[in-house]
C-alpha cells in the first residue's frame, strides 16, 4: 500500500484517502496508490460502498508538475479513471478546496460528487497548451452538456461548487465541517437506498442532445476572432464535439489522438515555460524565503486618475482601506465617478454584487490632504512622469507618514534612486510599476533601489500576490525592464515607418505574432503624451533623443484614443484603429524634411528588427543584472505588454529562434543602420561562442 493513499473502512463504507502535500497531485506514487486502495476496498466484503477523499487543504489539484516533461509511468491517469469509474462498489469523491484537471476527471469518474461551499473545479489543461486527457472531454459534456463543456474547456476557467452543481458536475453541496463528513452522509444514503455506481461514461441525455448542434461552429467562430494563433482550443472544440458523435470509446481513443496533437505542438512548450517562469517569478534570488515582511493593512494612493483609481481598485478588491489623494475636488469626483463606473460594469457582467460595488467604494476614502496618510502602512505615488513632480511628493510623504512606512512610486522610467534622495528613508522606497489599466492588468513590476531594504522587497512581492498580481522583482536603470525594452521597440517601429512602412503594416506584422494588440495601437491607447512627456524628460536630462514624427501629433493634441485621433482615428465609443490620411500626411513630411526616400519593407525586415531588439535589449538588461533571470524578463513582457504566452515570452522565444541567427541579424542591422540599438550585447555574444542559451541562465 503507497504511503500516500490509504484505505480504512469506517463502519460500512470504504474510505480511500489520498495525502500528498502541498495539493495531492497525481504522481505516480499516487496513481499508483488509487489502484492499490480500490483494490483492498473491492475486496473488502464489508464495505458496501467507498469513498474518495483527500487530506490537506485541496482535493486533488491536477497533475504533479514534477513529473512535467518525464516519460509517464503506468499506471497512466485515463487507466486509474477506468478503473474507479468500473468498480462494481458505488464510490462517492467528496471535494474541497480546488478538483483541478486531472483531479476533476478522477472526480467524475467515481459514481457520485459532493463538494462543501467554497470548492472550486476546472479543467485548465488548454492554459498548458494541452486538453483534459483522461476522459475529462468526454465524460464533462454528458454532465454538463456541450455549451458549459466548451465554456470550461476551451478557457481552463474554474467554477465555484454551486455553480458546478447547477451545471450538473456535482450532485450537492453541503455545508458540513469538513469534506470527509459530507462524503460520509452521501455514502450512507447511496447504501441506505442502495444505489448501484452510476458511471458517467453511460449517460448519453444530454450528448445525444447536442447532436448536430450549431453550438460547435459557433465556439470556433469565437476562437477566431479571441484566439486565432492558439493550437489547443480548437482542438479541445473538436474532442468534445466527438463525445456527442461517437460512442464514448470512440471518443476517448479521439480525444488521446487530440491530446497527442497538442503534446507535438511548439506552442506547448512555450505555454509550459510560461506556467514555470510566472512561479519561478515570486522568489526572488538573493531574497531569503524567511525574510521579514510588513503588515499591510492600510494605503494611501496619489492620483485620481486613470492609474491611480485603478491602482486604488486593486487594494479595495482584497478589503483593503485606501485613501485616494487629489490636489483639487474636481479631480478627486471625476476618479471616484471613474472607479465606481468601473464597478458598475462589473456588476452588470455578474462578476460582483451590487453589495460589492458599495462595499469597495466605501473602503476608498476621498482625500485633499497628505495628513490622512499620517498612519497609512503603503503609499503609492501614480502621478504623470516628472522628476520635479515626484521629488516634491517624496518629500512631503517623508514629513507626514509614520516610520515603517513603505514609499513607493508608480513611475514606469524614472530613477527609483533619485525620487529616493527626497527623503531620509531610502530604504523605505520602491518602485511599485502597475500597468494600465491597472485594475485589470496582471503584472505588477517592482523595482529596488540601490538602498531599499529586504523586507520592504520580501513585502511589496507578498502584497502582489494579495491583490491579485504577478510580482516581478526588477533593478533600476531608465525604464527597467519592460519599458526599456518596449522604447527599443518603439524607436525602431518608428525607423520603419520613417523608412516606407505604414505604422498599419508594422502594427499588423505584430498581431500576426501574437500581440494582442501593434506598437502604434498601443501608444494610441496609453497615450501619445505619456512617450511625448518621457522624451522630454530625456533631452532634459541632456540625452540625445532625436525628434520624430510622433512629437507632431502630440504637439497637434493628437493624444490617442482619449482625443479620438493619434496615430489612428477613432470613431465616437470606439476603440477600433482607423487608418488616417492626414497622420500618412505628416509622415511623408517628416520623410521630405529630412531627406528620407521611402522604400518597401518586408513584413520579415518588420518582425525581426521589432523583436531582435528587444532581446538584444534584453540580454543587456540581464548582463547588467537589472533582471536576475531571463525568465523575469518572459513574465514582465507576457503579462504586461502582451507577448503571446503560447511563445513564452521574447527570451524564450529567442532561444527557439535560435541566438547564433539572432546574433548574425543584429551584426546586419548594425552594419547597414547603425545605432547603439544593434551593438550586440556582450553577453549574447558570449552565449552564442559557448552554444548555450538564455535558459541556461535560469
Amino acid at each position: 500500500m503507497s504511503e500516500v493513499v490509504t484505505y480504512k473502512r469506517e463502519g460500512a463504507i470504504g474510505v480511500i484517502t489520498i495525502d500528498y502535500p502541498p495539493v495531492n497531485a497525481l504522481s505516480h506514487a499516487v496513481r499508483s496508490g488509487l489502484l492499490d486502495a480500490l483494490s483492498q476496498g473491492q475486496a473488502d466484503e464489508e464495505a458496501k460502498a467507498l469513498l474518495l477523499v483527500c487530506e490537506g487543504r485541496t482535493f486533488v489539484a491536477g497533475a504533479d508538475i514534477r513529473e512535467f516533461g518525464k516519460p509517464m509511468q503506468e499506471p497512466s491517469l485515463p487507466s486509474v479513471v477506468n478503473a474507479y469509474e468500473s468498480s462494481d462498489k458505488p464510490i462517492v469523491a467528496a471535494i474541497h478546496g480546488t478538483a483541478l484537471g486531472g483531479g476533476l476527471e478522477l472526480a467524475m469518474g467515481c459514481h457520485y460528487r459532493v463538494a462543501v461551499p467554497g470548492a472550486k473545479v476546472g479543467l485548465p489543461e488548454v492554459k498548458l497548451g494541452l486538453l483534459p486527457g483522461a476522459g475529462g472531454t468526454q465524460r464533462l459534456p454528458r454532465l454538463t452538456g456541450a455549451r458549459k463543456a466548451l465554456e470550461m474547456i476551451t478557457t481552463g476557467n474554474f467554477i465555484s461548487a454551486e455553480e458546478a452543481l447547477e451545471a450538473g458536475i456535482l450532485d450537492e453541496v453541503r455545508s458540513e465541517d469538513t469534506a470527509r463528513a459530507a462524503g460520509v452522509v452521501i455514502a450512507g444514503d447511496v447504501i441506505a437506498q442502495m444505489k448501484p455506481p452510476r458511471r458517467v461514461r453511460d449517460m448519453e441525455e444530454k450528448v445525444r442532445a447536442d447532436r448536430g448542434s450549431d453550438v460547435f461552429d459557433e465556439f470556433r467562430a469565437t476562437l477566431e476572432k479571441k484566439s486565432p494563433n492558439l493550437f489547443a482550443p480548437f482542438r479541445c472544440v473538436d474532442a468534445v464535439q466527438a463525445a456527442t458523435d461517437l460512442p464514448f470509446e470512440e471518443g476517448v481513443k479521439r480525444e488521446r489522438e487530440l491530446f497527442m496533437e497538442c503534446m507535438k505542438s511548439p506552442q506547448r512548450d512555450g505555454l509550459v515555460h510560461a506556467f514555470f517562469a510566472e512561479r519561478e517569478a515570486s522568489r526572488v534570488p538573493g531574497l531569503p524565503r524567511d525574510t521579514p515582511v510588513r503588515s499591510v493593512d492600510s494605503a494611501g494612493i496619489i492620483g485620481a486618475g486613470t492609474m491611480g483609481g485603478g491602482i486604488a481598485m486593486n487594494f479595495a478588491n482584497v478589503g483593503i482601506p485606501v485613501f485616494l489623494l487629489e490636489q483639487k475636488q474636481e479631480a478627486l469626483d471625476k476618479g471616484l465617478a471613474l472607479i465606481r463606473r468601473n464597478y458598475e460594469s462589473t456588476a452588470r457582467k455578474g462578476r460582483i454584487t451590487s453589495q460589492q460595488v458599495e462595499e469597495r467604494m466605501a473602503l476608498i476614502r476621498p482625500t485633499l490632504s497628505y495628513d490622512d496618510f499620517s498612519d497609512v502602512d503603503l503609499v503609492i505615488e501614480a502621478v504623470f512622469e516628472n522628476m520635479d513632480v515626484k521629488k516634491e511628493i517624496f518629500g512631503e510623504l517623508d514629513r507626514v507618514c509614520k516610520a515603517g512606512v513603505i514609499l513607493a512610486s508608480n513611475t514606469s522610467t524614472l530613477d527609483i534612486d533619485e525620487i529616493a534622495s527626497a527623503t531620509s528613508r531610502p530604504e523605505d522606497v520602491v518602485g511599485m510599476h502597475f500597468f494600465s489599466p491597472a485594475n485589470v492588468m496582471k503584472l505588477l513590476e517592482n523595482v529596488r533601489g540601490s538602498k531599499t531594504s529586504s523586507e520592504v522587497q520580501a513585502t511589496v512581492m507578498k502584497v502582489a500576490k494579495r491583490i491579485g498580481k504577478v510580482g516581478v522583482m526588477v533593478g533600476n536603470c531608465y525604464g527597467f525592464v519592460g519599458n526599456r525594452m518596449l522604447h527599443r521597440r518603439g524607436a525602431e517601429a518608428t525607423a520603419l515607418v520613417n523608412e516606407g512602412a505604414t505604422p498599419q503594416q508594422v502594427d499588423k506584422v505584430l498581431t500576426d505574432f501574437g500581440f494582442p494588440m501593434g506598437q502604434f495601437a498601443m501608444s494610441d491607447l496609453a497615450g501619445i503624451d505619456v512617450g511625448y512627456r518621457i522624451r522630454q524628460e530625456r533631452r532634459k536630462a541632456g540625452e540625445q533623443v532625436a525628434p520624430n514624427w510622433m512629437d507632431k501629433l502630440a504637439e497637434e493634441g493628437r493624444l490617442g484614443q482619449k482625443t479620438q485621433a493619434g496615430v489612428y482615428r477613432y470613431e465616437e465609443g470606439s476603440r477600433k484603429p482607423v487608418p488616417d490620411p492626414a497622420v500618412d500626411a505628416l509622415i511623408e513630411q517628416f520623410r521630405m524634411e529630412h531627406g528620407i526616400r521611402p522604400r518597401s519593407i518586408s513584413n520579415d525586415e518588420i518582425l525581426e528588427r521589432c523583436l531582435y531588439v528587444m532581446v538584444n535589449e534584453g540580454a543587456k538588461i540581464l548582463d547588467e543584472r537589472v533582471a536576475s533571470r531571463a525568465l523575469d524578463i518572459d513574465v514582465v513582457w507576457i503579462h504586461g505588454y502582451g507577448f503571446p504566452s503560447y511563445r513564452g515570452g521574447p527570451m524564450f522565444w529567442a532561444d527557439q529562434v535560435g541566438l547564433e541567427t539572432i546574433l548574425a541579424s543584429i551584426k546586419r542591422f548594425r552594419d547597414t543602420s547603425g545605432g547603439d540599438q544593434w551593438e550586440p550585447s556582450a553577453l549574447l555574444e558570449k552565449l552564442v561562442s559557448e552554444k548555450r542559451r538564455f535558459s541556461d541562465l535560469n
